[in-house]
């Protein structure tokens, strides 16, 4: 019997124009459940499932929750039915309209992105690890009274924040400044637990929006940690770029500035040693509510340079896995009970006082071992568990630790096919040997340790940027030279030009070109030898100007200088490609009377002419850009075809725009400079050096100077040529997400662990031998870090 909650759940669903799978698909919520709740077949939801779908559907939770009579309360009558909780407003400061409803869709996005997370890393397969933990020591926290906001004279009494995983969220909300610290080893937890508590808030009802943010990334000499913050939404969230109705600022600022946005600040440790004092200068004169995760030590070195703790933060500090946790989980997880289980392990473990039980304890207690352990021992029946107990090979819990490290790549390519996407048109993924797979990660690890590199975020559009900077410009010199060459060939069919001339000039012009586009590229790279070049994060829009990102005058200005300077160079190759044509055509040398004058006003004529057309129409361009709308969850690949379809509508605008441009622009300046540089002619010719310019020129501005362009010539060609990378690389870091080597966070991919990417990074430059040192370390051991 249909009832009143499937009725209202059917018509929200019908006016948001959304399908069960849709549905299912935004609000995490299975389409079984969603149907049986459409037809009366589950009359007792829980409230966590209706807040889901009330999420997703962008309504009040109040709009799916039973009323007392609708005959769902699974035989309560009203009497003994609990009053429904007054609805808490959605944000804290009553945002609406467009904020609110960005704070929605960003909302979901979290939770979408962070609920796959969590089933990637099995964290409750079979069930959660126990993740304790106790109150941090005064040392580290501020006062009681200032955690608790309290005014002059009140008396503080400590919270109790002591707890397991599935109780952070209710932690945290017993904080009165919501400011909470969280400490432990590496290894110990810090990050699930910072996921799980940002689902916990956001199943619940939180009045900010949690978002997680990986802190190594972040500069506070360079950004304070607002603009920072911003930033970050902008990259892993890029429909936050659009503005809000008549503002200035974008959505993302909006949101951040207004205290929307619950920061949770993971990895605080990651942050280059010498800058963690300002970064926790930088949050303690910040007000906003945040939450910071950091392995202890590191945290308590920027407190004793600083001489203060986190203001107004509380804290907490991870315990270790015991042997009986590992009595309970370790045999669950195991592919069977054969002689791979961990029988003789547990055995040993449950001795700690034996120097063999110490050794294994000691390993695993921490649930970055455990999983690393699973992985290699129980996902598999190539290894048995009891390798452990060799003391030969692993005299310590150090050589333990770096054993499981080591063979976690290796154990998740070894034997095992990879996942298949679901859809039947889907391209099937290859199978790479754990020596491949090894060797690419270990290069994609190397270049996050690179000098002025990120140090965790593997950007799909910085991968190029491990190459050095003479083997990228010569990239972008060939691939220049062969835009232009097979332009002029293409266009010379139009021509009354020989085949030979044709053949001839394009074999000219083509490296002409390169060279100026490569001279061009030079300028543009930044100091330490990062491209000033990032992805295109816009989409053309001939209305709604109200809403365009609005580029400050000084980007504007330096991006069209160094346009109105390409063009002016590739023109004056072009004039000197001309000239050079003609001398080997028709046999006349270079030093006969008249050559030398012809070729300079060529020069000045072509430079203005291609100089000013590629202004005027890079410089139009800019001032239809609007904010490239992806209306959801930034993955990498999303992020990369909404890079390569907007590198291609560019080029389908650019070319005739640029044609038309170089045609008009020639006339106007060769009447301006008749007479005064000699007898000038361009008439008919000029549409056919302008189509030759626009078709060449725009593909060359695409494959060069775009995110999409130096993905497909840098990491598509020219890394895999050498070898450093498979040729289908968008494939492979796939397939290393889904396998479970890299986790995604936004538009990036990131290694499933810091400590296994220094692992890879040091791996590589090992075999390679010819790099300087980077600071690649690793705490001594996981063990070294425990605290009494």
């Amino acid at each position: 019997m249909v009832t009143e909650l499937g009725t209202a759940l059917r018509g929200l669903r019908a006016a948001a124009g959304l399908t069960q799978e849709q549905l299912a698909e935004r609000s995490g919520v299975s389409v079984r459940t969603i149907r049986r709740l459409e037809t009366g077949a589950l009359p007792d939801p829980r409230l966590t499932t209706l807040n889901q779908l009330a999420a997703a559907l962008g309504v009040p939770p109040q709009a799916l929750q039973p009323s007392p009579g609708d005959g769902t309360g699974g035989g309560n009558t009203d009497a003994e039915r609990p009053a429904a909780p007054r609805p808490a407003p959605a944000f804290p400061f009553q945002v609406h309209g467009a904020l609110e409803e960005a704070a929605g869709e960003l909302a979901r996005e979290v939770r979408r992105r962070w609920r796959r997370e969590e089933e990637q890393q099995r964290v409750r397969d079979p069930f959660v690890l126990p993740v304790r933990w106790r109150p941090a020591t005064s040392d580290l926290v501020d006062r009681w009274d200032n955690i608790q906001r309290l005014g002059p004279g009140e008396a503080a009494e400590p919270l109790d924040l002591s707890g397991e995983l599935p109780d952070v969220a209710q932690a945290y909300r017993r904080i009165p400044s919501e400011r909470l610290l969280i400490l432990g080893r590496a290894g110990a937890g810090k990050s699930v637990l910072a996921v799980r508590l940002v689902l916990d808030l956001l199943e619940t009802g939180h009045t900010r929006v949690p978002v997680i943010f990986s802190l190594g990334a972040w500069d506070p000499s360079t950004a304070s940690l607002p603009d920072w913050l911003v930033g970050q939404l902008l990259r892993d969230h890029p429909h936050l770029a659009r503005r809000t109705p008549g503002g200035t600022r974008s959505l993302a600022e909006a949101l951040v500035h207004s205290d929307v946005v619950l920061p949770v600040l993971d990895g605080f440790d990651e942050i280059a040693e010498g800058l963690r004092p300002a970064a926790l200068r930088e949050l303690t004169t910040t007000s906003t509510a945040l939450v910071l995760t950091s392995r202890r030590a590191e945290f308590a070195d920027a407190v004793r340079v600083t001489g203060t703790p986190l203001a107004w933060a509380a804290g907490i500090e991870l315990g270790d896995i015991t042997p009986d946790d590992l009595a309970h989980y370790l045999p669950r997880t195991a592919l069977n009970d054969g002689p791979g289980g961990w029988d003789a392990v547990l055995t040993v473990a449950q001795e700690p006082a034996g120097a063999d039980g110490s050794r294994v304890t000691e390993a695993l207690s921490t649930p970055l071992m455990v999983a690393l352990a699973r992985v290699l021992y129980s996902d598999t029946t190539h290894q048995e568990s009891a390798d452990l107990l060799d003391t030969t090979r692993f005299p310590d819990a150090r050589a333990l630790e770096e054993h499981l490290v080591a063979g976690f790549v290796p154990t998740l390519y070894r034997g095992r096919a990879p996942e298949q996407p679901a859809a039947p048109r889907a391209r099937r993924t290859r199978s790479w040997t754990s020596e491949q797979a090894g060797r690419w990660l270990s290069h994609l690890a190397h270049g996050l340790a690179v000098p002025e590199a990120n140090r965790q975020d593997l950007a799909w559009w910085q991968i190029g940027d491990t190459l050095r900077r003479s083997s990228r410009i010569l990239a972008v010199v060939l691939s220049t030279a062969v835009c232009l060459t097979v332009a002029t060939w293409l266009m010379g069919t139009l021509t009354p030009l020989s085949a030979v001339q044709d053949v001839l000039l394009g074999l000219l012009v083509g490296p002409a070109a390169g060279l100026a586009f490569g001279c061009t590229y030079a300028l543009t790279i930044r100091p330490g030898g990062r491209p000033g070049i990032e992805p295109s994060r816009t989409r053309l829009r001939l209305r709604g100007h109200q809403s365009m990102a609005r580029r400050s005058r000084r980007t504007l200005t330096t991006q069209l200088g160094a346009v109105l300077l390409g063009g002016f160079v590739m023109g004056a190759g072009t004039a000197v490609a001309i000239t050079l044509e003609r001398s080997l055509f028709y046999g006349f040398s270079l030093t006969a009377p008249g050559v030398r004058e012809f070729t300079l006003v060529n020069i000045v004529v072509f430079g203005l002419v291609f100089g000013i057309a590629a202004t005027l129409v890079f410089g139009l361009l800019a001032t239809f850009e609007t904010p490239l709308d992806t209306r959801s969850a930034a993955t990498p690949s999303a992020f990369l075809a909404a890079n390569r379809a907007e590198a291609g509508r560019q080029l389908l605008i650019l070319g005739p725009l640029l044609t038309l441009s170089i045609f008009v622009v020639g006339q106007a300046v060769i009447t301006t400079f008749q007479g005064t540089l000699g007898p000038l002619v361009w008439g008919a010719g000029g549409l056919e050096v302008g189509a030759i310019g626009g078709v060449g020129g725009a593909t060359a501005y695409v494959l060069t100077f775009t995110a999409w362009g130096q993905w497909l010539v840098l990491v598509r060609f020219w890394l895999p040529l050498t070898g450093r990378l498979p040729w289908d690389t968008a494939a492979f870091l796939d397939d290393a997400y889904r396998r479970g080597a890299l986790r995604r966070c936004g538009a990036v991919y990131q290694f499933r662990h810091i400590r296994l990417q220094h692992h890879l990074a040091r791996a590589h430059r090992e075999r390679e031998g010819h790099f300087t040192d980077a600071d690649l370390a690793d705490p001594p051991s996981l063990v070294g870090e425990r605290q009494p």
